[in-house]
């Protein structure tokens, strides 16, 4: 999330601090040693004068200076406090020991952790990627130190599951993750000992590394299947080598690791932590919630189930449109609102989905930002875009009024994790200019909320293509 997207508590310097770790103000006058950490297990070692004071961009300068990042890929690159419990992306003026100070009360504004959480939790600075960095310039880089920064984050991202992949997906980065760290030239047995020595989860994501424990896994025994995971590894890593013993560059390995990346939608995404709604089964069943990741980039927005680790719902920006809302009364919840066209019946409607989190102001926010920026950095080329577009029809008479242009075939496919599961959603079907909530039918509305891209970009959503497939 973007430190900028809303305002901070007041700084509480005055009287007591709330944080004792946090140095004295006479101390602060003088150098101190600050770690920036990276992706991965290294971190920078920084000596700081004036801590109090020194803003992002100071700091950010020292550490691209200890890291020998280029001024091509300078922007590649943003200062993070991080915790367990809040992820914060700071702007240049940020003055991170001040941010440190008020931690508590940002956690208590955006988290819904207890107060012993809160006492224990300490933000860590980071130096990691931008999440306002186009895919496209990162495509250009070639500097091998940068490469490996994006790659250390990458394969975290994929390793945890924040980043759902199908299992061709995952086995070529596990792949190529092994040829980075080994390299090439490895026999069979040597890569059945280095998967053993460091544990598939090394290579592969934990849920999948470890089995979910149900049936199938009883049934085949985990060493079987951990077995079949090391032979798909190994298959996928003789691939990977030439014929003719000619081993790929480092770089080519990075760019080929962080290509299959990119072919993930929310690659690069500032992720989020909310809850939504299951759908009842019955009449009796009280109404429960599932945890649910929402990940923001420059494309779009998109919602993932924590436990099952897939997408529930993905959507460009000029197929949504958004607000949030604050508590009425004492127990309700912030809401980010997410409305999209669906189908009920074979009859168009507006859906609504509710996402329950502290950190609805924040997303909101931050999509807004997003739409913005986006909007201002390509709108010339959108307007050369649209005017290619009309000048070829597409196949079967489709005039391409959707503004969206073709699908990705991974969309298109039932089982792939990538895909949105609009039928497992808990969602709100309304009509009639939105002043009527209704949960059915029947005839198109306009946008309950003011807040889109724009009225000429948001149209109906090819339900049968995308949004309806599970």
């Amino acid at each position: 999330m973007d430190g900028d997207d809303c305002s901070f508590p007041p700084d509480s310097s005055d009287g007591h601090s709330q944080r004792g770790s946090v140095a004295s103000s006479a101390t602060l006058s003088r150098a101190q040693d600050v770690l920036v950490y990276l992706c991965g297990d290294s971190a920078v070692h920084l000596t700081v004068e004036g801590l109090g004071s020194v803003s992002v961009q100071e700091l950010g300068r020292s550490v691209r200076e200890a890291l020998h990042i280029p001024e091509t890929a300078q922007d590649a690159f943003a200062l993070w406090l991080s915790s367990p419990l809040l992820e914060l992306q700071l702007k240049a003026r940020h003055q991170p020991y001040k941010l440190c100070r008020q931690w508590q009360d940002l956690l208590y504004r955006f988290t819904e952790a207890s107060e012993e959480d809160i006492s224990q939790d300490e933000p860590c600075l980071q130096y990691r990627r931008n999440v306002y960095y186009p895919k496209s310039k990162e495509l250009q880089i070639e500097d091998e130190g940068v490469l490996r920064l994006l790659y250390e984050e990458a394969r975290g991202n994929i390793l945890m599951g924040r980043y759902p992949c199908d299992p061709e997906h995952w086995t070529t980065l596990g792949a190529l993750s092994l040829a980075i760290d080994e390299g090439t030239g490895l026999d069979g047995q040597q890569i059945t000992t280095t998967i053993r020595g460091k544990k598939l989860s090394s290579f592969l994501p934990v849920h999948v590394a470890m089995g979910s424990g149900g049936l199938l896994s009883t049934l085949r025994g985990k060493s079987s299947r951990q077995t079949g995971l090391e032979q798909n590894l190994l298959e996928e890593y003789r691939k990977i080598s030439s014929p003719a013993g000619n081993s790929p560059e480092p770089t080519q390995l990075l760019h080929q690791y962080l290509n299959t990346c990119h072919n993930l939608p929310y690659y690069g995404c500032a992720f989020f932590g909310g809850e939504i709604d299951k759908p009842v089964q019955g009449i009796l069943q009280r109404a429960k919630r599932k945890a649910v990741n929402v990940g923001i980039c420059l494309e779009g927005v998109y919602v993932m189930d924590v436990k099952e680790k897939h997408v529930l719902l993905g959507l460009h920006f000029n197929e949504l449109s958004w607000d949030h809302s604050y508590p009425e009364e004492q127990g309700d919840s912030h809401i980010l609102w997410l409305e999209f066209d669906g189908e009920e019946d074979g009859t168009p409607v507006n859906k609504l989905l509710k996402i329950y989190s502290k950190q609805a102001e924040l997303m909101s926010g931050f999509i807004e930002f997003c739409v913005e920026l986006r909007s201002a950095s390509e709108g010339g080329a959108a307007a050369e875009m649209d005017g290619e577009v009309g000048a070829h029809q597409q196949p079967g008479g489709q005039d391409g009024k959707n503004g969206r242009g073709g699908r990705r075939g991974m969309l298109r496919r039932q089982s792939s994790v990538v895909c949105s599961r609009v039928h497992s959603l808990n969602t709100i079907s309304y009509v009639d200019n939105g002043k009527e909530i209704k949960r059915l039918k029947p005839k198109r509305a306009a946008s309950f909320f003011t807040r889109q891209v724009s009225a000429a970009t948001y149209s109906a959503v090819q339900v049968t293509e995308s949004l309806e497939q599970g």
